[in-house]
């Protein structure tokens, strides 16, 4: 039996501790937003912040996050940079298919609360997560609305 805090909620698990962090989210923990995208940690669709850092959670086994707190994108608009994110994200219409965005708002989360003001190259650095759609422009519009918010 594992014990997690997700979004400020301690709950035990009974799973593999090498069962990647993504699978107990969405199977266990029914909390869908965090999508599945490749499984091998590169596209950045799984993002969750563990810690404060953005995780790809489809390769993060589940043991290592115990004792840490995991923030996922239902609980994203409660973190007060994460708020900002997301107003800025309606504001500059970031989406388009929106299967990605749940994993970039939290990378630009993770991003802003470390570099409140990020240079472009800071932001290019950051913002690894892929998008099918190729929103990046519009991604990093968001990020420096939030960023002029904080």
């Amino acid at each position: 039996m594992l014990e997690l805090n997700v979004n400020g909620t301690v709950h035990r698990v009974e799973v593999e501790p090498d069962t990647p962090l993504l699978w107990v989210l969405r199977e266990q923990l029914g909390l869908t937003g965090t999508k599945y995208g490749c499984g091998v940690a590169q596209c950045g669709a799984c993002t969750v912040l563990v810690d404060g850092q953005a995780t790809r959670s489809c390769s993060f086994p589940v043991e290592a996050a115990v004792g840490q707190p995991i923030t996922t994108i239902e609980a994203i608009e409660t973190h007060p940079v994460g708020a900002k994110v997301v107003e800025a994200w309606v504001t500059a219409q970031a989406p388009q298919c929106g299967y990605c965005q749940s994993g970039q708002v939290m990378a630009a989360t993770a991003l802003l609360a470390t570099t409140p003001k990020p240079t472009p190259e800071d932001v290019q650095a950051a913002m690894t997560n892929i998008c099918r759609c190729g929103t990046y422009n519009a991604v990093a519009h968001a990020i420096t609305l939030a960023g002029e918010q904080l």
